[in-house]
Parts: C-alpha cells; sequence; structure tokens
C-alpha cells in the first residue's frame, strides 16, 4: 500500500508529478515537475502564487509578460556539482518555458503575499554562483547542500528553495528534525515537500515521516521522481548503499522562517558522535 504522503512519478511523459496544496491537504507549498524536449514549450500564470523556476537539467528560455531570459542551465544531471539556473517569479505573471535542449523543470509554488499581490515583486534570475553551498554533518550523516532561494534572501514572501545530495550510504535531514509549530524562536510552522531523485535511476532509497505521538508515522519507499510530501513531524531520509540520492526541498509556512527542533531521543549524536562498530577478530 502506497503512503499518502508519497506521491509516486509517472515513468514517462511531460507531467511528472505534480503536488497541490489541495493534493498535500494543506495550505502554502506547490510542487511540480515537467520534463520538456528540445523546442517543448510550456505556458502557465502565477495566478497569487510566486514562482521559483528551478532548471534541473537541461537549458530551456523562460519568458515572464514578454521579456525573456534565454540559455538558463548547464547540468546534466542533478548531481553534477553545479548549482542549478532558477528564477523568481511574483505573482500575476505569465510565464512561458521553452527548452533549448531536453531539459526537466521544478515549478515551486506558494501564496505571494498580500503587499505582493498589490504592488508585486520583480521578476529575478537568481544567479548560480551567488547560491550558498555547504557541507553538513560528518561520516556517514555528511550530505552536501545547495540554497536556491533560503530565507535570509529577500526575494520571496513565503518560498524557501534548497537541493541536497546525500551520498550513497548515508543519511540526511538527520538527526531527525521538524518544524510544524509557529513558536520563533525555538521553531516555525513550514510545510515541506521532497523531490527525490537516484543515481543510478533503478534505486530506492527510505525517508519515514512521524510526530512525538506517533499519531503520524509513516515509511515511504522512495525511488526516482517520486515525492513525499511533510506535512509535520520528523522527516529523516536515507540513501542504501551504491545509491546516490538527491531532492529538491521547498518550504512555505505563515511566515518565511526556518528554525527546526531536533527529535530529543536521537540528538544526543551532535555532541557525542556514534562510534562505527567494528567487530573484534574471531580467536
Amino acid at each position: 500500500m502506497v503512503s499518502p504522503l508519497l506521491a509516486k512519478a509517472a515513468p514517462e511523459g511531460r507531467e511528472i508529478v505534480n503536488v497541490t496544496p489541495a493534493r498535500a491537504g494543506w495550505r502554502y507549498v506547490g510542487f511540480r515537475a515537467i520534463r520538456l524536449k528540445t523546442g517543448e514549450k510550456e505556458s502557465l500564470n502565477t495566478g497569487t502564487n510566486e514562482l521559483c523556476l528551478v532548471v534541473l537539467t537541461g537549458t530551456v528560455d523562460v519568458t515572464v509578460d514578454g521579456e525573456t531570459f534565454a540559455h538558463l542551465g548547464t547540468r546534466n544531471s542533478v548531481f553534477e556539482p553545479v548549482a542549478p539556473a532558477a528564477v523568481f517569479v511574483p505573482s500575476g505573471q505569465a510565464v512561458g518555458i521553452t527548452a533549448s535542449r531536453d531539459a526537466e523543470v521544478a515549478l515551486c509554488t506558494a501564496p505571494a503575499g498580500k503587499d505582493a499581490r498589490e504592488a508585486p515583486r520583480a521578476v529575478r534570475v537568481i544567479d548560480p554562483a551567488s547560491m550558498r553551498r555547504s557541507v553538513r554533518g560528518a561520516g556517514s550523516n555528511t550530505r552536501y547542500v545547495c540554497d536556491i532561494l533560503p530565507h535570509d534572501d529577500p526575494t520571496a514572501d513565503h518560498l524557501l528553495v534548497v537541493e541536497v545530495i546525500t551520498p550513497a550510504g548515508h543519511s540526511s535531514s538527520y538527526p531527525p528534525h521538524k518544524h510544524d509549530r509557529e513558536t520563533p524562536p525555538t521553531e516555525t510552522q513550514l510545510e515541506e515537500t521532497y523531490y527525490h531523485r537516484l543515481n543510478p535511476p533503478q534505486g530506492f532509497a527510505f525517508q519515514r515521516v512521524y510526530t512525538d505521538d506517533r499519531s503520524l508515522d509513516e515509511a515511504c519507499a522512495v525511488e526516482d521522481h517520486d515525492v513525499v510530501m511533510v506535512p509535520r513531524g520528523y522527516h529523516p531520509v536515507v540513501a542504501p548503499h551504491g545509491y546516490d540520492l538527491y531532492y529538491l526541498n521547498v518550504m512555505a509556512g505563515p511566515n518565511r522562517f526556518w528554525v527546526f527542533r531536533n527529535d530529543p531521543a536521537h540528538e544526543w549524536m551532535l555532541a557525542n558522535p556514534p562510534t562505527p562498530y567494528a567487530p573484534s577478530k574471531a580467536s
């Protein structure tokens, strides 16, 4: 039985996966991923939402209300150590996307703020060179982060977008953490989607979403292009041996600020990293 938090990807065709707030049963985050063959076009209107368009692979031209931003995107794979091309588009804008070579594009949305709807923000091409890249964790908890639209970037009203590569055999979003209560400065409420990619693509990974009282406790086996929806609770991820894991996170909530709380049952390892098990030699 497929978890209600797992949106399975279409293996072929333009529409890879589409998670709307109505489908997820929440208010803020929308996520859609599409494939475009060379020369193919996609059109949309942002309406009352703000949009962060991320060129995951390939190259596209993006037109917003008649202005074209050409040749966006250089990656052949999301696993390349290169930041993606991205465009922030405010509410009320007509958007056209044309692939100049085969492309995979993520469309990340959240409601625009009231002030932005009355006086829209500017369109912004986010320079890959400006994206903050960092390494988190240590040992088998090491992962590689690229902040595309972080909470300290004032471009958006609600959207936060980040991508992470977790090497094979490593854990990520770990120790388990959550952000489902609006109690700043200790924690903030943010819905979240995880768009997963595997290398090699026939691989799989595991993600658990659970609350302290276990009123929510779902374990998802994710495959290439699947999305996991995180409405609340802790949400660690594990990449099995042999398969590198990429995921694109989209977060949004009532306020655009990311503060999380670790699961206290597992927080000990931050101060006292576990020693790898080494069996004694047989006598």
